[in-house]
């Protein structure tokens, strides 16, 4: 990851899913970074925690109860970010759900033409609706910001052209809810980074990579230390960076 990067110190930073997993080394980077860290959790409890370990090391944080599934919860962060800050420099969305199968290497436990209704929609609800709605409710206040940068945690498994590869090692997953819900919001990661083109504002999607986690399972092969320093790289790019794209490292992934 090549490009020159912005300092992160100071700036108001929203994880969502950032008490556990990915989403919690991404908030402990970046506080170690000195970023002010907004720790996104449905479980107001565990974010609290989160936060108090941040608190203990001198860093920064702010626990914020946040469903990202739910529109309340939504405009609740909204208020709570205008009032304690007035902007917002960094949106990751980060939370994220796998429903059709026990782990990220594990293929789909139904054919996508036998796939349940109930766990397709619950499955765009959480990884592309609310993303979605929560960058669109939160944007005024990346406006704001000097620098705006929006990091969209989407999936190899969201790229058309692996989908379609039967070289690739995600062709024979083929869990229908998980794979095509990344695969929109990559198109939302396209739209939104042209429709702000010519802005401060970069967006990008990016691949964390195979990781160690509930999601992902004991046999990935790769740390969340790394999908995080990705998260933040992406999180930091000056002015010279990309937007609109979908990266794997310094690798731009095909759509």
């Amino acid at each position: 990851m090549n490009n020159a990067t912005n300092s992160l110190h100071g700036k108001v930073v929203l994880v969502t899913g950032g008490a556990r997993g990915l989403g919690l080394e991404i908030v402990r980077q970046l506080a170690a970074q000195g970023a002010h860290v907004i720790v996104g959790a449905r479980d107001k409890a565990r974010a609290d925690a989160v936060v108090s370990e941040l608190h203990g090391e001198g860093a920064a944080g702010t626990a914020l109860e946040l469903d990202v599934t739910c529109e309340d919860d939504r405009a609740a962060a909204y208020f709570a970010i205008e009032k304690a800050h007035g902007k917002l420099d960094v949106l990751i969305n980060n939370a994220g759900i796998l429903l059709d199968s026990v782990n990220g290497g594990t293929p789909a436990a139904r054919q996508p033409s036998i796939a349940f209704p109930s766990v397709v929609r619950e499955t765009f609800e959480a990884n592309f609706f609310a993303p979605v709605f929560l960058t669109q409710t939160l944007l005024p206040l990346i406006r704001k910001s000097e620098a705006g940068r929006i990091v969209n945690v989407s999936s190899i498994r969201g790229s058309l052209a692996h989908l379609s590869d039967p070289t690739s090692p995600v062709y024979p997953i083929r869990a229908l809810g998980y794979d095509t819900s990344k695969a929109a919001l990559n198109a939302f990661t396209i739209l939104i980074a042209e429709e702000l083109r010519g802005t401060p504002i970069k967006v990008n999607a990016i691949h964390p990579g195979w990781l160690r986690t509930a999601m992902g399972g004991e046999q990935a092969d790769m740390g969340v230390e790394d999908g995080a320093r990705m998260a933040l790289h992406y999180a930091s790019l000056d002015a010279d960076g990309p937007t609109g794209g979908f990266f794997f490292l310094d690798q731009r992934l095909p759509w």
